[in-house]
Order: structure tokens, then sequence, then C-alpha cells
């Protein structure tokens, strides 16, 4: 396996540096499309929330309660709170 240059490696360390920043900006994304989106296009985006959530470690129980809402509105607020703290 050839080597990484320092170029791949920086952009590789930039990305998991970023990673946090990244999810909440796909939150964010996720929560216009889940406003616009109905039928299994929903369903698909509730799914990716739930993973970017994890990602940015909310807890279980809320993204649960979240996805058993089914309120883009809820989803905001959180966005919201989450953007403050960065």
């Amino acid at each position: 396996m050839p080597q990484r240059s320092r170029y791949q490696q920086r952009v590789i360390k930039n990305y998991y540096d970023n990673r946090e920043s990244i999810a909440l900006q796909r939150v964010q994304e996720l929560v216009t499309e889940l406003y616009l989106a109905e039928g299994k296009a929903r369903e698909k985006h509730w799914k990716s929330l739930a993973g970017h959530l994890e990602a940015l470690g909310v807890a279980p129980a809320t993204i649960d309660h979240l996805i058993q809402q089914q309120q883009p509105e809820l989803v905001a607020n959180l966005v919201t709170k989450l953007a403050a703290k960065e």
C-alpha cells in the first residue's frame, strides 16, 4: 500500500478535526429537507438524521423521542441549541 502524501494526511486530519461541524451542518440541511420531503424520502431523512445526531453525541433517548414525534420543529430547536454550544 503506498504511503499517503503530506497533503492527503492533512486533508484526513482536517476532516476528523472538523467532524462535529460537518455533522451539525448536515443535520441543519436535513431539517430543511424534512420540511419539504414526503413518503419514503422523509423516512430516509429521519434515518440519516439519527446517524448524524449520534455523531454529535446526542443521547439515544433524545434521538428516539425525536424520531417518534416526527416533528422537524423539535429537531430545529435541538440544532439551535447545538449550534449555540459551538
